[in-house]
Parts: C-alpha cells; sequence; structure tokens
C-alpha cells in the first residue's frame, strides 16, 4: 500500500535537487504534491512529469523569504487539495565564504531562504495542521547544522538554526499532534553542490572527488535523500519527532 496515500504535501524548493526527487517519490507513494520555487520552468516540469506519471501535482511559482509568497502559496495548496498534511521546508542556498569574506547581502539572503522560509512557511501551514488535528513538517538543515565546515559560515549558521528551529517546533507543537524533524544531507549531487566548486575556485571534477571521500565512497543522490524524507513523512515514523536525521554516507561518523 502506498505510504502517502490521501495525504496532501507542500514541498520549497521543488523543482529541483532533492525537492524535485521527493515530489516524485510523495506523488508515487500517493500523494497530492504542492511545489513552491522561483524556478516556474523547472517547477512546471516536474508537475507535468507527475501527471504523466498519473499523479496529482500544483505548482505555485514564489519566493519562500517573503511572507505574502508562503501565505499563498499554503492557501492555493489548500485550496487545492483541501488540507495540508506534509510541509518540506527544503528551499536553501550556500554562500562558500568564511565569515570575513562574507558580505552582509550574502549573510542576509542566505538566511532568509534558509531559516526565514521555514518559519514562514511553517506559521502559515501550522494553524491549517491543527484544525485537521495534525501534520507532519520536515525541514532540510545539513551535517554542517550539527558540526561547523570551512568558507561556509553563513550556511554553518542557518543550518544550525533549522536544526534548533526543529527542535522547538516539536517541542510547541507535538501536543497539537504536528511532529517536525529535520534531514541533514551530506554532499549530494545537486547543482548547488556543483556551484560550490564555482564559488571555491575548485575544478568541478576535484571537487566532487573531495566530496566524496567518506565512508560510503560516493557523495549522495537526490533520490538517497528523497527516501529519508518519505521515511520522516510517513506513519513509520509515528514516534520520531524533534530528530535530526543525517544521510551523508558516513561523512560525520569519524
Amino acid at each position: 500500500m502506498a505510504k502517502l496515500a490521501g495525504k496532501r504535501a507542500l514541498i520549497s524548493g521543488g523543482a529541483s535537487g532533492i525537492g524535485r526527487a521527493t515530489a516524485l517519490l510523495f506523488a508515487h507513494e500517493g500523494a497530492a504534491v504542492a511545489l513552491v520555487d522561483l524556478d516556474a520552468a523547472g517547477g512546471q516540469a516536474v508537475v507535468e512529469e507527475i501527471r504523466r506519471a498519473g499523479g496529482q501535482a500544483l505548482f505555485i511559482p514564489g519566493d519562500v523569504s517573503r511572507d505574502a509568497d508562503c501565505q499563498r502559496a499554503v492557501a492555493r495548496a489548500v485550496e487545492a487539495w483541501g488540507g495540508l498534511d506534509i510541509l518540506f521546508n527544503n528551499a536553501g542556498i550556500i554562500r562558500r565564504a568564511s565569515l570575513l569574506e562574507t558580505s552582509l547581502e550574502d549573510w542576509e539572503r542566505v538566511m532568509a531562504v534558509n531559516v526565514t522560509s521555514v518559519f514562514l512557511l511553517s506559521q502559515a501551514a501550522i494553524p491549517v495542521m491543527q484544525q485537521a488535528g495534525g501534520g507532519v513538517i520536515i525541514n532540510t538543515a545539513s551535517g554542517w547544522g550539527l558540526v561547523g565546515g570551512p568558507r561556509a559560515a553563513a550556511y554553518c549558521a542557518s543550518k544550525g538554526a533549522v536544526v534548533n528551529l526543529t527542535r522547538a517546533m516539536a517541542i510547541d507543537h507535538g501536543p497539537h499532534h504536528i511532529r517536525v524533524n529535520c534531514v541533514c544531507p551530506g554532499d549530494t549531487d545537486t547543482a548547488m553542490l556543483r556551484q560550490e566548486a564555482s564559488q571555491l575556485g575548485t575544478a568541478e571534477g576535484e571537487f566532487l572527488a573531495q566530496a566524496a571521500q567518506r565512508p560510503l565512497g560516493r557523495i549522495g543522490q537526490p533520490e538517497d535523500i528523497a527516501q529519508a524524507v518519505l521515511y520522516l513523512a510517513s506513519d513509520d515514523a509515528a514516534f520520531v519527532t524533534g530528530a535530526a536525521l543525517v544521510v551523508d554516507g558516513g561523512g560525520l561518523a569519524g
């Protein structure tokens, strides 16, 4: 039986990478999926792929660092599907720079996309879930939300905030039967990972080879992370809340 049969999900950053893989997997598992992203062409392509496979999907253009766009995204999803059971706060960006190399503009943009979007979308979605008697929120954090990393000051700060915001939300909204967890991916083969090589001035092949130096000997695939998100979204994780699930091929193990 499909693990998400009859569920309704909203995914931020759903046009590519981990968001796209999760949208496809959720739809395969029976969920109606709404995507919110700045990339209209990419988002619509994911929707069409889901519909061709017989699933239900909706694209909502929007900047999730803006309150009005977040409120509109949740409202559109609820209008389309009649409710909202799962929110996957996945949108994110990275700037590879030390504290002294980071401009105020870059700092504020990283925080807006990686942290404020979680706050805004959750603030819009939680009352809907409360009224329905419960729901699930999954946030995309990072291994670098649990440990520091080089030349990524804003990103590490933002993902550390996501991890602890997840815990605080789990405490506050457990009594409302809303489970809140985060997934902490290691290096995953997405456009964002490849952008890091450019930001650091490193050849892409060399950068990816270094990223693969972990116990399992490879970088992650978006589908690897999507499977972890599916677990947290499903009833298989019915007693899991406030958790930071590391999915990194053993990168933080030693």
